[in-house]
């Protein structure tokens, strides 16, 4: 099983909208993707409560069966829609991918 973890700060304002309506759409764009690609097994948007200047906004946890499944979710159309609009809207990102 590999487990893809990514964390995002966001701008606080970008492509129309404040931080708190870019973190929703992140959350609701993401998620919808179970019900596209098939390789997903778990996936979970998180929207950060803590106030520490050092938390990031958003948070993204999934898991795949292999290395294989999780580079096709990235390269699927849909999730490079969606990570091209996250691209527009933050201000830095960090990764973590791991076998469990």
């Amino acid at each position: 099983m590999i487990k893809h973890i990514v964390a995002w700060k966001l701008k606080d304002e970008a492509e129309g909208n404040k931080k708190c309506e870019n973190a929703k759409i992140i959350k609701e764009r993401l998620e919808a993707l179970r019900n596209i690609i098939t390789e997903i097994k778990n996936i979970e948007v998180g929207i950060n409560i803590n106030d520490s200047s050092s938390a990031y906004d958003v948070v993204l946890y999934s898991e795949f069966e292999t290395l294989n499944d999780l580079e096709k979710y990235q390269k699927h159309p849909e999730h490079v829609k969606i990570a091209e609009f996250i691209g527009k809207i933050r201000e830095d990102r960090i990764v973590v991918d791991y076998e469990a």
